[in-house]
């Protein structure tokens, strides 16, 4: 006979929120971002009588999000916040959405008025799992205290399975102070929420296939490989080495194949280059690897690499066929993926047409050749281009792990073209959402989880101001992030696209009235630095590094550089603008592979 389960004592019970950090703590959370309100002030109480979890006070809550989108990224684990009700729940909106269109695993606690006043318009009170179920992977209303421990373990679980996002727990205040017993984490496989992480063994097989009889290969991999945690990284380098194929990247996958691999064609979509999106239009046979097909990448569907047969593995079944029809779909991990494709590899008949492989790199090799990366650095002004890449090669230099997180605009752009990532996890930048004010706060995120390791967030001058705030968090907690503007006076994006869209009409993108960088760092308690000559260039950068605190460097470059190649909206994906300079100015090829200028 089984034993009789002991009855609840007093002793056994604890209050919602203490429920809530066991909880927490049994799921590995070690740090929290969060903002303090009247409705979560019991956890915030709690918080404060325990040592286990570390709290961080951000200056606003979207940035609370995106600080925990820079931990989870960098990490690989799930980010914490807590906010509080009505407004503090509504600022958190834009970074909950920003971590589900960039499938990051986020759980977010939000305060909520007590029970019996939910739906009467009580102060701070605010429809939260309403205005977030769009913005969520799911979202909980907790309304019993015995449902309270097992919903945080569900969060949990749905937010790192299957393909990441966030989650919201909606918290009434009653029941944060209300007792109840704890419920610990279930052992065994979830209920109702199972994704499919094996790939299907018939489909493997057709993969492998297609990938030994192409004569014109690629390889599309995206941030869903990094998700996928640091091995699927490596099989995705084993097979693209035995194979040699031609691999391109997304700008979330950017790390998930070294930069330095020549079999590397850099990233693909609006600002990639020729080599990368010339090969997938020409390309016979397509491995999509953790991608979506974003419209960024693909340009005019309709003129979307028109004769290859596509291989398309995601985790999320909703991605496959919803934008590209596929020829081979597979349901499974990443991982998962690329090891049962590695394993099947000298199973599968047939052989790799070596001769027509090398061809194609021969032609592949012939874009590279155009260079669409080149730029002149010459007199005085600094090209921006060439800032972050004198940027890559000092930090290369001093051998320091180095973390870069972005703001949204020309610099982010730039940042992913000329700085060179050789591993995962250490390029944290807002791909779907383009939320102008995530780097800050993002970076704080990362240097938190790598306190040893050099942090830099590459922004603009216009996106900084987004989340400005955050200096503070940097100065509380001594966090040494280093900000690195490329600072142009303009919205560099908008001032672009109005420049070749709309007749040069700089419709409200110049920035008037900056602040003086140097003494917004000051006011900080941070460094302020700033480089308006190449020749200070180097300098400042080196100086940037060296100082122990958060710095601001300000670097003044060029107004007019626009950053090319540029996919017009619109255009198909081998329609590219390049820079001045270039010969024949657009780019384009043929569904046999042949160059047009």
């Amino acid at each position: 006979m089984s034993a009789t389960p002991a009855a609840t004592t007093d002793a056994d019970l604890m209050t919602g929120a203490e429920l809530v950090l066991r909880a927490l703590k049994e799921q590995g959370v070690e740090v929290i971002f969060g903002y303090p309100g009247g409705a979560v002030l019991p956890i915030y109480d709690a918080l404060f009588q325990q040592n286990a979890i570390r709290h961080i006070l951000v200056r606003h809550e979207q940035a609370a999000v995106h600080a925990a989108e820079g931990y989870a990224r960098s990490t690989g684990k799930v980010g914490c916040v807590l906010v509080t009700s009505g407004p503090g729940a509504t600022n958190a909106v834009t970074g909950l959405v920003d971590a589900l269109m960039d499938s990051i695993p986020v759980v977010c606690l939000t305060g909520q008025v007590p029970t019996h006043l939910i739906g009467n318009d009580a102060f701070q009170e605010a429809d939260t799992t309403g205005i977030t179920r769009p913005a969520t992977k799911h979202n909980y209303l907790v309304k019993k205290i015995g449902d309270l421990s097992r919903v945080v373990h569900d969060a949990f679980y749905v937010a790192r399975s299957g393909r990441p996002g966030p989650v919201v727990i909606d918290l009434p205040k009653d029941i944060l102070l209300a007792r109840g017993p704890y419920t610990e984490a279930p052992k065994e496989e979830h209920r109702s929420y199972r994704p499919t992480t094996r790939p299907d063994a018939g489909q493997i097989r057709k993969a492998v296939a297609l990938l030994k009889g192409a004569r014109r290969p690629i390889v599309y991999a995206g941030g869903g490989v990094i998700n996928a945690g640091p091995e699927a990284s490596t099989l995705l380098t084993e097979l693209v080495r035995r194979a040699n194929l031609p691999c391109t990247n997304t700008l979330m996958g950017l790390g998930v194949f070294p930069a330095s691999d020549p079999r590397f064609l850099g990233m693909l979509g609006m600002h990639g280059t020729v080599e990368a999106n010339l090969a997938m239009h020409g390309c016979d046979v397509m491995f999509n690897i953790g991608a979506r097909f974003d419209d960024r990448v693909t340009g005019r569907l309709n003129a979307f690499s028109p004769g290859s047969k596509k291989i398309h593995a995601d985790i999320d079944p909703s991605n496959i066929n919803k934008n590209v029809k596929v020829d081979v779909p597979i349901v499974g991990d990443a991982g998962e993926v690329l090891r049962a494709i590695l394993a099947a590899w000298d199973e599968v008949p047939g052989e790799q047409d070596r001769e027509a492989v090398a061809a194609w790199w021969r032609q592949i090799d012939g874009w590279r050749a155009r260079d669409c990366l080149r730029y002149e650095q010459k007199g005085n002004i600094i090209k921006p281009q060439h800032a972050v890449r004198r940027l890559y090669e000092i930090t290369q230099e001093l051998g320091r792990e180095t973390f870069i997180t972005t703001e949204v605009g020309q610099h982010q752009m730039w940042a992913a073209q000329y700085f060179k990532f050789e591993k995962p996890n250490h390029w944290m930048t807002s791909g779907g959402l383009g939320t102008m004010g995530y780097g800050l706060p993002a970076a704080s995120g990362v240097q938190i989880a790598h306190p040893d390791a050099l942090v830099i967030d590459i922004a603009g001058e216009a996106s900084i101001l987004m989340n400005i705030q955050e200096m503070g968090t940097l100065a509380q907690y001594r966090l040494p992030v280093k900000v690195f503007i490329l600072n142009n006076e303009y919205m560099g994006m908008v001032r672009q696209w109005q420049e070749l869209l709309h007749g040069g009409r700089y419709s409200e993108s110049y920035s008037d009235a900056l602040p003086d960088f140097v003494k917004l760092a000051e006011s900080f308690h941070a460094r302020g630095l700033r480089a308006t000559d190449a020749s200070q260039l180097d300098d400042v950068i080196r100086e940037m590094i060296a100082h122990p605190g958060p710095v601001i460097a300000d670097i003044a470059v060029d107004q007019k550089e626009n950053c090319f190649p540029m996919i017009p909206s619109g255009a198909a994906h081998n329609e590219m603008i390049l820079g001045p300079g270039q010969q024949g100015g657009v780019a384009g090829v043929t569904d046999e592979g042949k160059v047009l200028v």
